[in-house]
This record gives C-alpha cells, sequence and structure tokens, in this order.
C-alpha cells in the first residue's frame, strides 16, 4: 500500500521535489518514531520474556504486538519515507515485494493480537467459570493470527513490481484489469474491513459489555478488602487496553480514508501539496508503533518498573530496590522477603499486595474461579499469614 501510493504521484519525471528543510524536519520526525519504537517495543518483550510472573495471557498478546510494530518500524518506516520523500525506489525489486508484503501482515497482526486480548478480558470477566487459554493455546492463537494476517497481505505482495521510468525507478502493485481498477477497489475495501472496520467492532462490543460489568454493576459495599483490588486491578488493565485500541483507531483512520480516497478521487492525487499530506498521514500512522510502550509504562506498575531497570544506567531513573523485586514471582519475593527485617518485609509485602492484576498462564498452578466469584470477606480470617497472602496473590494477574 505504502509503496504503490508513492509511485502514483506523478508522471515519469520527478514533479515532487521538496526543499532540504522540509526533508531535515520530515527525516527528524520518522526518526524519532523509528527510534522510540523499536527500543520501547524490545523494552516490553524483555520485560514479559524475562520475568516469569509477566507471562501471562494478556502479556503474551502484547508481546506479540510490540514485536509486530517493532519490525514494521525497523523495516519499513524509514524505506516508506524515503520513497515517499524522493519518489524513487532504491531497495530492488525483493525488497518491494516485501514493502508491499510484510507491513500490512504486520497491521493485521497487530489489530488481531488486540481483538485476541478483548476477546480474553471479555471471557475472564463476563464469563469467569469458563476455562481460560492456557500458555500453549495462547501461542497457538498467535500462530495463527500471523498465519491468517500472511494469507490476507499475500495478493499485495505477490502482484508487487519495480519499473523503470526515464529518471526513476517505482515500485507498485500491478494489479490484474488495472484499467478498471476492479481487483485494486475489491482489496482496499476488503483490507479496511478486515484490518480495521470489523476488528474495532469487535473489539467495541468486549470492552462495552466488560465496561457495563465492571463499572455500571458497582461493588457490593460488604466486600473484602481483596475483592475491591480484584475489581480495581481488572479496571486498570481494560483502561490500558482500551486506550491502546484508540490509540490505533485514531492513528490508521487518515491513512485508510487516505487509499480508499485514491482509488475514486484519482485526479485529487495529481496536486504537489499530495505529497506533504502523504507524508503526515504516513507518519501518524506509522507513530502508532511508538505509543503502546509509553501507555504501558504510564498505566501498569510491573511495566513501569521494567522499564525503570532497563534504564536504570540514565543518571535521571531510580530504580528502587523494591521496583526490582515486583518483578519476580511470588515464591522469590517469599524467600527474600524472609532474611529481611520484620518491619521490612510488612511493607515490601503491603506494597506487593496492592497491584494484582493478571493471573499467570504458566499451567504450573490451577486456576482458582472461586478468586473472581469473591463477594466478601466473612468466611475469611482477617489473621491470615503472610504466607498465605503471598500464595493468593501469585495468582494474580501483573
Amino acid at each position: 500500500m505504502e509503496a504503490s501510493a508513492a509511485a502514483g504521484n506523478g508522471s515519469a519525471g520527478n514533479p515532487f521535489v521538496q526543499p532540504g528543510w522540509q526533508v531535515a524536519l520530515w527525516s527528524a520526525a520518522y526518526a524519532l518514531v523509528v527510534l522510540v519504537s523499536v527500543v520501547g517495543n524490545l523494552v516490553v518483550m524483555w520485560v514479559v520474556l524475562a520475568h516469569r510472573r509477566m507471562r501471562t495471557v494478556t502479556n503474551y498478546f502484547l508481546v506479540n504486538l510490540a514485536f509486530a510494530e517493532a519490525a514494521m518500524a525497523a523495516f519499513n518506516t524509514l524505506v516508506n519515507f524515503t520513497y515517499a520523500v524522493h519518489n524513487v525506489w532504491y531497495y530492488g525489486p525483493a525488497y518491494c515485494r516485501f514493502q508491499n508484503f510484510f507491513p500490512v501482515a504486520a497491521v493485521l497482526a497487530s489489530i488481531y493480537s488486540m481483538t485476541a486480548i478483548a476477546a480474553d478480558r471479555y471471557m475472564a470477566i463476563i464469563h469467569p467459570l469458563q476455562p481460560r487459554l492456557s500458555a500453549g493455546a495462547t501461542k497457538v492463537v498467535i500462530c495463527v493470527i500471523w498465519l491468517l494476517a500472511s494469507l490476507l497481505s499475500f495478493p499485495q505482495g505477490y502482484y508487487a513490481t519495480t519499473e523503470e521510468l526515464p529518471e526513476r525507478v517505482v515500485c507498485f502493485v500491478d494489479w490484474p484489469q488495472n484499467q478498471t481498477q476492479a481487483s485494486a477497489i475489491t482489496y482496499q475495501v476488503c483490507m479496511t474491513v478486515l484490518a480495521y472496520v470489523l476488528p474495532l467492532v469487535v473489539i467495541g462490543y468486549a470492552y462495552i459489555m466488560v465496561g457495563i460489568t465492571l463499572w455500571a454493576s458497582g461493588i457490593p459495599g460488604d466486600s473484602s478488602d481483596r475483592y475491591h483490588e480484584q475489581v480495581s486491578a481488572k479496571r486498570k488493565v481494560v483502561k490500558m487496553m482500551i486506550m491502546v485500541v484508540c490509540t490505533f483507531a485514531i492513528c490508521w483512520l487518515p491513512y485508510h480514508v487516505y487509499f480508499l480516497l485514491q482509488l475514486f478521487k484519482v485526479e485529487m492525487f495529481s496536486e504537489k501539496y499530495i505529497q506533504q499530506v502523504y507524508l503526515a498521514i504516513l507518519w501518524l500512522a506509522m507513530s502508532s508503533t511508538m505509543y503502546n510502550p509509553i501507555i504501558y509504562c504510564c498505566l501498569n506498575d510491573r511495566f513501569r518498573a521494567g522499564f525503570k531497570r532497563a534504564f536504570r544506567w540514565c543518571p535521571f531513573i531510580n530504580a528502587s530496590p523494591y521496583e526490582g523485586l515486583e518483578m519476580k514471582s511470588a515464591r522469590s519475593l517469599h524467600v527474600q522477603s524472609s532474611l529481611c527485617k520484620s518491619s521490612r518485609m510488612e511493607t515490601t509485602v503491603s506494597s506487593v499486595l496492592g497491584h494484582p492484576e493478571e493471573e499467570p498462564e504458566e499451567g504450573s498452578k490451577p486456576r482458582r474461579p472461586s478468586a473472581d466469584l469473591t463477594s466478601n470477606g466473612s468466611s475469611r480470617s482477617d489473621t491470615k499469614t503472610i504466607s498465605e497472602s503471598l500464595s493468593f496473590y501469585s495468582n494474580t494477574l501483573p
């Protein structure tokens, strides 16, 4: 989509030559996207994969989302930018095919990962007694997501080609029946529906139902503190994912509108100003890859702790010992805290108990549905031991 769009912006010559200062400004803007996206998403992947307690169903899908976004930023963003600025394809026919295939697959994998997260949250909150995805099943779903994304993006990569014009080489998608544009219109409309409209409708319905359950129903007045903490933690996770989805929707809406207009308003895309419009729309779409790590860091305590650990070499980052402990499993917390003074141990435990968000899906510990159904604490003793508390909260979401 991206490469073929730039190819359509001129004739055999190259009318879209920008002054140096414009190129410099756009270069800085796109470089910022690549830097923040690649570094941020790699840290997200490290936080989840390097810390056992972070390996949950939701976080596995977040790793898949981070991988897709980091790869798209690393392999496609700057290539898209240089082609849009110079209107000359420098990278050969093989990369032309890759350039028209992989970004579409990555976007599909991203939105389908968000859809899977919404479905998982829906099942966990609306149907808490139903079996949850195991770690193995989650990995199978991720493979299916990439298989489906690859199949849907294959036609555009297959028909991508390069052509030598008198003064430049262009990369574009040479659809069959190109004179009538029937194939291009059909594919673009289908991709807009499958990669944007339909997933957002499914996600919107899931989070509306989850929101009604978590907010509109309220919390019973006699509920235990543990129940309040669980509901509050679930609300935080849902808020974070709603912000991720809304960011994606806002960033990609102009992009889809642009390509639909290109099919029906061809004359508009011969104007010289369209290059600046396209660069702005492309930047907004590519920038969606850098916002998610920022959202995780701002709205999730454990991701924030992980980012502080990753950047603890910076002089203005202060990662306290507690934040390091928080990333470890409950068993490690129990062993290490037992070696500390009693007062320090109590402080650490009370801090950990304040952030239960999701249940690890490692398969080593059985799920106890009653944890989601507890409505009051009358059957629990107020004098439960610290080890009992740690045992329970080792099964909560990060």
